[in-house]
């Protein structure tokens, strides 16, 4: 068996050693690598087949110089080279026999060392120990070797020295694996041997200081602060004990930092001196503006004094630190409430930076922590100080200005929404001094609305019409623009420039919501506008304005609840006014009623996706449109058009809504009164064309009134058991059902009652012996059963599992007398019943699924008995 696997791993690796095609190259190393992990190593003290391990050996060493050579050509990936050393090491190791030469125990080192850190690097650390165990066995080999042939003490200690410098590597991968592994007791032991080593190989203090810099790094990371310290303050440690070969004094004080800052998160308050302790000595080896910065830090946080944080800071103004050094201390010392403090350094940096084009950063914060601290009076000498500049040479850089800005609409707004106006204004102001005579800006033309706001708020008019006026000037096209005209024109009462207004916003939002980030939400901005347009027009009473907001809304709007309220308000609008009895603008105004009403029916009958709006929000927006409707067509007698039109539209929009027996008696009123219109019409002196439509509408009307007619009068009698007239009651059920499917929204509530009477009465329980026409007719109305459950969720389950109960029994009846065709049938149709049932499916499919494959072996066996007796 081993050689057969060896036989195979030989094969891969020339089959490797040629290829050149990456893919193949990584299928190969995959292949080449799952079969080594089979392989087991040779028997104690034996070695046989001397040969075959030779040839073995020497493509070994092949493909880790392959390896080599692949992975500076980058034609190999870490992983994958690390994979092939793991082969070409484990076939080395096989072949190395009971007592192998000084080098091939030397090569046998480096291949072990170099495979396990390869595993290490790559994140692997357990697969690296068995390496890095073969590695540390190879190493006493050599030693014994070369104690052997030694000649003398200076021998020895050739030796020896020889040897360790291979025994540090391999412990120091060790306690890289450990602490990758968690290991830290074992990590800690082999780190300690090689600190004991660096007398002799003072070379490696530098590297060991390093490697334990890494592991303090990690373990903070992995916020284990007690593992963490340690690790640093023996970086700190190493890295004193020989000078010569340390990684110097900045190195020295960023492990210092570490140490502190992980003293610092562990627990402030317990190791606040260690902490202390260990910046302090960062910041003795190198003067760092992070070793201030954490000491300023650690301070604060332990609740020092405010003369033990000014000691801290003085030694920063001693030292050249940069503008954002001292502005994130200045921050720091400010958010944790140390104001004399930090207000008292602000003034010392702005006084070492006078000279700095980035001086106006300085002021900035200082304005900002005045503010934070409710200072505002301070605050505004602070921007006038900026203003004063500001126009004598001394300008803010543009990134400055621009914080500025928004510190002084911040302070403006919270004003604002303090109902503060006039202390809003000075802020806006403040900001307004910023900009030149003329300057065309979009943000000018925010800040001229912002205002414009306020002084309509303090009812001045005029100033409010000529921050307006400005805002224009700067973004004629701007809808908010538009909006601040609007508001003057209501307040001034000028309609006719509102309505002007309004238009350009519809226009305006209409325009942008086809070009907008739909991402951002955008595209509301108008309808939002026009709906407080709306509003304010309403609490100012003025209606004709309003309604010309709601018409736009009710056009545009995509959110059904406010569609509906919008269609709503319009409607009642223009009520008043059409009960307001001005014979002027009365045909106008029911002309406008007309159109809403037509506008609601419209968007009834679209197909809604927003969710919110559920199926009763849409009944009871159809009950109260087709009622405004029906009342209107009542008042309208001396207006026959306009009555039947009213009349036929409250039958439409009846359509939405269920059909109990009070909206059927609606709709039939409505048609009749309808009918009775278009006939009184069509006697009047009209053309005959015009005549010959007006009754052939009429003919229409009365048609659907009769059908109507019939549900109410004939469904009544076929709802009584047992039915005394079944023929007259089964037309009047089928009449109804036709009915039911022709309604924009199917009551499935009544079309299931209508069915179960029809099939009641057309499929009598308890017979077997039915004639093939009756069983076709039933057979016709399960089959319109299963299309309308199929298109609703909303179908009674009582009511499925009945029509699944009448099909598969009246299947299992024609099974009883021999008829296997129609047994397969209706059984077949109780199983597509099935599939439609909710929580009682499971109940009943085990029990059915069964007893129909009985059915269908039965009528196989039948059928194979047939053709039998045919032969």
């Amino acid at each position: 068996m081993e050689g057969v696997r060896l036989a195979a791993v030989e094969g891969l690796l020339r089959e490797l050693l040629r290829e050149e095609a990456p893919a193949r190259i990584a299928a190969l190393t995959e292949e080449l690598f799952r079969e080594a992990r089979s392989v087991p190593g040779p028997p104690d003290g034996a070695s046989p087949h001397a040969a075959a391990l030779a040839q073995v050996e020497e493509g070994a060493i092949s493909l880790w110089n392959w390896a080599v050579t692949k992975h500076t050509g980058s034609v190999v990936n870490d992983e994958q080279r690390a994979k092939l050393r793991f082969v070409a090491c484990r076939l080395v190791c096989l072949c190395e026999g009971s007592d192998p030469p000084e080098a091939t125990i030397r090569r046998q080192i480096l291949m072990s060392m170099k495979t396990g850190k390869g595993w290490i690097d790559i994140g692997k650390p357990d697969l690296a120990d068995e390496f890095l165990e073969i590695a540390m066995s190879s190493i006493e080999k050599l030693y014994v070797k070369l104690l052997e042939g030694s000649d003398g003490e200076a021998d020895i200690h050739v030796h020896k020295a020889d040897v360790e410098k291979n025994l540090f590597k391999v412990l120091s991968y060790q306690a890289e694996s450990a602490v990758a592994q968690g290991d830290f007791q074992k990590a800690v032991t082999c780190v300690q041997r090689c600190k004991d080593m660096l007398m002799k190989l003072p070379k490696e203090t530098c590297y060991l200081s390093i490697l334990c810099y890494n592991f303090g790094v990690e373990t903070y990371e992995l916020k284990r602060y007690e593992q963490s310290s340690f690790w640093l303050s023996q970086s700190y440690d190493i890295g004193k004990m020989d000078m010569k070969y340390s990684h110097g004094k900045e190195m020295q004080a960023k492990v210092l930092r570490l140490l502190a800052t992980a003293y610092f998160e562990w627990d402030c308050n317990l190791y606040l001196d260690r902490a202390l302790k260990a910046v302090s000595l960062a910041n003795q080896e190198d003067l760092h503006p992070a070793g201030f910065f954490l000491k300023v830090k650690i301070l604060l946080k332990s609740g020092a004094s405010d003369e033990d944080i000014n000691s801290a800071v003085a030694e920063f103004l001693h030292h050249e630190m940069s503008l954002d050094f001292c502005l994130n201390a200045a921050k720091l010392l400010l958010e944790h409430g140390r104001e004399s403090v930090g207000f008292e350094f602000l003034k010392s940096v702005s006084e070492r930076f006078e000279s700095s084009p980035n001086h106006g950063r300085i002021t900035l914060l200082h304005i900002e922590f005045l503010l934070q601290s409710k200072r505002e009076l301070l605050a505004k000498q602070k921007v006038e100080e900026i203003i004063i500049g500001y126009y004598t040479g001394k300008q803010l850089l543009p990134e400055a200005l621009n914080r500025l800005h928004i510190i002084l609409w911040d302070m403006a707004a919270k004003h604002y929404e303090a109902k503060s106006y006039s202390e809003a204004l000075h802020w806006y102001n403040y900001s307004v001094s910023f900009y030149t005579p003329g300057q065309i800006d979009q943000n000018l033309a925010k800040l001229q609305r912002n205002m414009a706001s306020c002084y309509l708020h303090l009812k001045q008019v005029d100033k409010a019409k000529e921050a307006v006026k400005e805002a224009e000037r700067c973004d004629p096209n701007s809808i908010f623009t538009k909006f601040s005209v609007y508001k003057i024109a209501v307040m001034e009462k000028d309609t006719n420039k509102a309505v002007e207004a309004v238009i350009e916003m519809g226009k305006l939002a209409e325009k942008s919501s086809q070009h907008e980030d739909k991402l951002r939400g955008e595209e509301n901005t108008g309808t939002n506008l026009l709906s407080l347009a709306a509003q304010i027009a309403l609490e100012n009473e003025q209606q004709v304005v309003a309604i010309k907001a709601l018409e736009y809304l009710a056009e545009h709007l995509q959110d059904c609840r406010q569609l509906f309220a919008a269609l709503k308000c319009l409607v009642r609008l223009t009520l008043s006014k059409v009960m307001a009895d001005n014979e002027e603008k009365k045909d106008e105004d029911i002309n406008s009623m007309l159109t809403y009403l037509t506008l609601a029916h419209k968007r009834l009958a679209e197909s809604f996706t927003d969710e919110k709006f559920t199926g009763d929000m849409k009944v009871l927006e159809a009950h109260w449109f087709r009622k405004v409707a029906w009342n209107l067509a009542v008042q309208l007698r001396g207006c026959p058009g306009k009555m039947r039109d009213f009349f036929l539209l409250s039958f439409k929009l009846s359509q939405f809504c269920p059909s109990d027996k009070a909206v059927l008696i609606a709709q039939k009123t409505c048609l009749l009164m309808a009918a009775a219109v278009d006939l009184e019409m069509g006697r009047q002196p009209v053309p005959p064309s015009e005549q010959a439509e007006l009754l052939s509408q009429a003919l229409q009307h009365l048609q659907a009134c009769k059908e109507i007619w019939k549900i109410l009068k004939l469904t009544a009698l076929a709802m009584e058991s047992p039915a005394r007239y079944p023929v007259l009651c089964k037309k009047a059920l089928k009449s109804a059902l036709n009915l039911h499917r022709k309604q924009t929204v199917i009551d499935v509530e009544k079309f299931s009652k209508c069915l179960h009477s029809l099939i009641n009465l057309s499929l009598p329980t308890g017979l077997t012996d039915l004639d093939a026409c009756v069983l076709q007719e039933a057979w016709g109305y399960f089959e319109d059963g299963l299309s309308i459950i199929s298109s609703t969720d909303a179908y009674p389950e009582m009511e499925i599992l009945w029509l699944m109960t009448r099909a598969w029994n009246t299947g299992i009846f024609q099974h009883t007398v021999g008829k296997c065709r129609e047994a397969e049938q209706w059984c077949g149709l109780g199983m597509r019943f099935l599939s439609h049932l909710g929580s009682l499916k499971k109940t009943y499919e085990g029990h059915m699924t069964g007893l129909y494959s009985e059915v269908l072996d039965k009528l196989d066996r039948a059928k194979g008995f047939l053709s039998k007796e045919q032969e």
